[in-house]
């Protein structure tokens, strides 16, 4: 087979992102046998696109590149809207071509997709207008257009069948896991990140791009209340930032020990992980989370919510929460903290169910099955 995979997605910093670098690096370590074409387009961030395509290189030859100097906007319009350009025409006959997140352009050949989650219609009162108007055009292209379509848990996949009425049968739940460098640091890679994001003494981390969904107003709230009966910790936020205001109810300023840290390179994230006292990540909805695994990798107890994907994920290894409710959040926050070594060896375990070998084989078995179909 002649596999093609859009990796254009992966310059955002995003959970996307690390699924297709993750999934095309594992890829290639297991198929020695098809070949490959990774497809991307950018204008600015071309460079990062070609710097992957080249380390996949170096893994298995087979794997070759077809980047090309496109604005995300205008490849949206081409693919998804006017749809008069099929991906053939830029990167020659294949019999496989597994379509983004984003752009859903025409093809010939058997189509695959992974949908990563549907917050934008579940929850449409904190997605921005603009990206649901989007997401909601791709999908519906998704729906006619895919042979097989991955959903990345099985929340995802019931909601792919409730919400858009795609057939049970033309769904495949494969699990992502956490990102492949991920490992606990060592007491003085801690103290070394700490010094460089200036966090003092113990701290509570969150791990989230800025927007709504990821329930920030009472992450903070929630906090404050904790806080008052435990001064000395802080709380890191770590992520960059989306849309939204989290800061329109000025708690930011009202207690001083919460640290906005912004965009933090992966790198630095298993420190600020195995530093913390516990992971607050009750967000309103996922298709996966990520940063749950990342945590438990990193021996760091995890709070979450008891809602969406999280549970699946998290299994028994995490203090479930109602995201909605502040006084639950909080209760968890000290639950997890008191918990703190059970919850360590519960993550440790749970986080071996995952892997992305596993998911890589699940996958080539979906390009194999797809190509059959068509």
């Amino acid at each position: 087979m002649k596999i093609a995979i859009d990796i254009s997605q992966i310059v955002y910093g995003t959970g996307v992102s690390f699924y297709t670098r993750n999934l095309v690096k594992a890829l290639a370590r297991i198929d020695k046998k098809n070949d490959y074409i990774l497809f991307g387009s950018s204008l600015r961030l071309k460079n990062i696109l070609q710097e992957f395509a080249a380390e996949v290189k170096k893994i298995n030859k087979n794997f070759n590149s077809k980047i090309i100097t496109f604005p995300p906007t205008l490849a949206e319009i081409l693919g998804n809207k006017f749809r008069f350009l099929p991906v053939e025409k830029l990167i020659g006959k294949i019999d496989v071509f597994h379509s983004s997140d984003w752009t859903q352009p025409p093809t010939k050949a058997a189509k695959v997709t992974t949908i990563h989650d549907f917050g934008f219609m579940r929850h449409p009162n904190v997605s921005h207008p603009k990206i649901a108007a989007v997401m909601k055009r791709r999908l519906a292209l998704v729906k006619n257009e895919c042979d097989l379509i991955i959903a990345v848990s099985e929340t995802t996949k019931k909601d792919a069948v409730k919400l858009l009425e795609i057939p049970t049968k033309k769904i495949r739940v494969v699990y992502e896991a956490a990102f492949e460098d991920f490992k606990r640091a060592s007491k003085k890679e801690v103290e070394q990140v700490k010094k460089k994001y200036k966090i003092k003494g113990k701290y509570l981390l969150c791990v989230a791009t800025l927007e709504p969904r990821k329930n920030f107003k009472r992450i903070i709230k929630a906090f404050s209340r904790f806080e008052s009966d435990n001064p000395e910790f802080s709380l890191v936020i770590v992520g960059k930032f989306g849309w939204g205001d989290i800061e329109s109810s000025n708690i930011k300023y009202q207690i001083s020990n919460i640290k906005f840290t912004g965009y933090v390179p992966s790198e630095d994230l298993p420190g600020l992980y195995s530093g913390a006292s516990c992971l607050v990540y009750p967000s309103l909805y996922e298709g996966f989370g990520f940063p749950i695994l990342e945590a438990f990798v990193c021996g760091c107890p995890v709070l979450t919510s008891n809602i969406s994907s999280m549970p699946e994920v998290a299994g028994k290894a995490a203090v479930l929460v109602n995201p909605l409710d502040t006084d639950d959040i909080a209760r968890g926050i000290k639950e997890a903290i008191e918990k703190r070594e059970r919850l360590i060896k519960a993550g440790l375990n749970q986080v071996k169910q995952f892997s992305w070998e596993k998911a890589a084989k699940e996958t080539l078995k979906i390009y194999e099955e797809a190509t059959g179909q068509k």
